[in-house]
């Protein structure tokens, strides 16, 4: 049984690939990179050649200059037809700001009539036990009474908790941003299905969309929308909508052929296959991408705030201000729990089965007892509120906070470990931060440039070559190096000790079960935090600059390098675990052997995915004192600066595609090495 997969482990050797004249090179490029950050700046001063350690302004791209004087002709002059841009734009606005105005209605304010401080409500908004009927009502529709109880205890803790008005305005983001990320990722999901030059022109504007930095969506949509609600529901939308067309695609191209048979057989038109037959079949995955829909929505709440959402995503921004750290953790918490809740509404729906039809004459009532059921409850809560307004709002006195037990517990450890923390904090910064942060930064760029296609040409040849240095020399053009070495820097160090700690966490939740439970815990727990959250606390321990933006990067980019880890090892041949048992391996040899190097490739792509959540956090940690790019997309959204905003998050997106490109090109050659592909 086990002698068969032992020809396979043999060819693994000691498990780790050798020194090669590859690994010869890159431990020479090493040495000369030494070198050349030590004595880089005098040597090319010498040769008369300091545009290879400061680019010319005068060869700098006019990129910018050109992205804003587009945008300002887009605004003052530009028209299609009967309408300008202009009115192009006001009436999307229209038609967001209306249904968005009725949810805010319905959930928060309720119906004013006039303006400002002078509007009267005509009508309260849904009572608080009226909406927790509704959430309640389709858990149960959903799946059983379990997940409604559990949902129903979510929105409790947000009127015990005091988070309520707040929770309300966030859901009325929501509830308008889901739909129309949901409706414009599925058509052009469609048309990606249907097209394949479609699909092949969407799919790299899909990865730019996806690693571009949150903020730098802000920028062109603050000029083009003005500052408001609005402009947050529009960059929410673009934001959230990318996982629902890929999803989309993948879906339709998953349905069986035998459904797309019987639609042919039937005489279906293109029209009738594509909404009778495909979307149907294809529920399920779709599901997942308006699962995703509503999550990256949640998650784009903080930062929406920025240009004017109200919700909890102005009450975490405005303790971050503060640096009122239990404001800002209870805010949090209350996000976590609603995108908790939704999502576990969402994935009961789209694991719901169809109930049995029944052909029996009843009434309204028993044909639909829970709708009927909330209608009452939201009437009868309403009418009760106006006699007793503990029904209508959930009352101020039986509210709980935590803020003045996270505010104590912050300040115990600065008044009892500060010694001890700016130890840990200088030690740091002397021994491993600053001399990282000089060796890149004194690096001749033409260097840097060079050992990246030469990374590229050894894993994907001339394409990826190609691809990395036109890459990165966008941002040398652009006049951004330096400050790009400086986000390199932070993700750098930052990737390396998540890296370090969670490798071996995952490492330890594969081969042992009861810390894989405890471990998941605490790792999706880092994972639903909002990433704005991880700063106050850090920000109160060890002030602004780059440890802190280092500390809060690593807590939120943490979880990929766990669970990819534990995957890989957990996913291995059991008989070439088998067969290394049987040839004497000890447990030691089993993992450092066998296991993890079987398992690199996905310890890669989990690292990859690390980098990724790296960049987007450190666009976040501007706000703590950083100078890379984020800062760069920071100021610009302040200053409204288009062109600044845009060419700044484009060189972000472009060093997340590099890294990308490469670790993803590194694996596929681990796996072919392996005999895994």
């Amino acid at each position: 049984m086990s002698a068969s997969p032992q020809p396979r482990l043999a060819q693994l050797g000691p498990g780790w690939p050798r020194i090669g004249p590859v690994g010869g090179f890159w431990m020479l490029a090493l040495v000369a990179s030494f070198v050349l950050a030590a004595y880089g700046k005098a040597w090319t001063a010498a040769l008369g050649a300091r545009w290879a350690m400061k680019y010319p302004a005068g060869w700098r791209l006019s990129l910018k200059r050109d992205i804003s004087a587009f945008m300002d002709w887009l605004i003052e002059e530009a028209s299609f037809g009967l309408f300008t841009f202009t009115e192009l734009t006001r009436g999307l606005a229209w038609l967001i700001e209306r249904p968005y105005e009725l949810a805010v209605s319905l959930f928060a304010t309720g119906f004013l009539q006039g303006l400002g401080s002078e509007a009267v409500q005509v009508l309260p908004p849904l009572s608080w036990i009226g909406v927790i009927a509704v959430v309640v009502a389709m858990g149960h529709y959903a799946r059983d009474w379990r997940l409604a109880a559990f949902v129903g205890l979510c929105f409790g803790y947000l009127a015990v908790f005091g988070q309520w008005d707040s929770a309300m305005v966030t859901l009325s983001s929501i509830v308008i941003a889901v739909p129309f990320g949901v409706a414009g990722g599925l058509l052009l999901g469609i048309a990606g299905y249907r097209w394949p030059w479609f699909e092949r022109a969407v799919t790299p504007v899909l990865d730019l969309m996806q690693t571009v930095p949150i903020f730098a969506y802000l920028v062109p949509i603050l000029f083009l929308f003005g500052f408001g609600p609005v402009a947050a529901l529009v960059a929410t939308i673009i934001y959230a909508m990318p996982p629902m067309v890929r999803v989309t695609m993948l879906a339709l191209k998953s349905v069986p052929e035998e459904i797309k048979d019987f639609g042919r057989m039937a005489g279906c038109s293109r029209r009738q296959m594509t909404w009778k037959v495909l979307v149907p079949s294809a529920k399920p995955g779709l599901m997942v991408g308006v699962n995703q829909v509503i999550m990256l929505s949640l998650n784009m709440v903080i930062i929406a705030s920025m240009i004017g959402a109200g919700g909890l995503g102005y009450d975490v921004l405005t303790s971050l201000r503060r640096l009122d750290i239990g404001g800002g953790l209870e805010a949090g918490v209350a996000i976590v729990v609603l995108a908790v809740a939704l999502d576990r509404l969402s994935q009961a729906f789209a694991q719901r089965s169809l109930p049995e039809h029944d052909d029996r004459p009843r009434s309204l009532l028993q044909r639909h007892p829970w709708s009927a059921t909330v209608v009452l409850v939201i009437l009868g809560s309403g009418l009760a509120g106006v006699f007793a307004p503990a029904l209508q709002s959930y009352p101020e006195g039986a509210q709980v906070t935590t803020g003045a037990f996270w505010e104590g517990l912050v300040r115990g450890i600065n008044v009892n470990f500060f010694d001890e923390l700016e130890a840990l904090k200088t030690f740091m910064l002397v021994t491993f931060l600053v001399p990282v942060k000089r060796f890149l930064l004194g690096l001749p760029w033409p260097w840097v440039i060079l050992l990246l296609g030469v990374a590229g040409w050894q894993l994907g040849r001339w394409k990826l070559a190609l691809l990395t240095v036109l890459l990165a020399f966008f941002i040398v053009a652009n006049g951004l190096w330096p400050k790009a070495m400086i986000t390199v820097y932070l993700c750098g160090v930052s990737v390396v000790i998540a890296g370090l700690l969670g490798i071996p966490l995952g490492i330890l939740a594969a081969q042992n079960e009861r810390a894989g439970r405890i471990v998941g815990g605490v790792i999706d727990t880092l994972q639903t935090l909002p990433s704005f959250v991880y700063l106050i606390p850090v920000v109160m321990l060890f002030r602004v600059g780059d440890f802190s933006a280092m500390i809060a990067v690593i807590l939120y980019a943490l979880a990929p390098a766990v669970r990819y880890t534990a995957h890989g090892i957990r996913a291995l041949d059991p008989q070439l675990v088998e067969a290394g048992v049987v040839a004497g391996c000890t447990r030691r040899q089993l993992l450092w052997k066998i296991k993890l190097p079987l398992a690199l490739p996905e310890i890669m792509l989990g690292l990859n995915q690390t980098i990724m959540l790296a960049l987007s956090m450190l666009v976040i940690t501007a706000l703590v004192g950083t100078r890379d790019l984020g800062q760069e997309v920071y100021i610009a959204l302040t200053k409204a600066d288009t062109g600044r905003g845009i060419v700044a998050g484009l060189s972000v997106a472009f060093i997340a595609i590099i890294a990308d490109r490469l670790i993803a090109a590194g694996a596929q050659r681990a796996k072919r090495r392996l005999g895994l592909a």
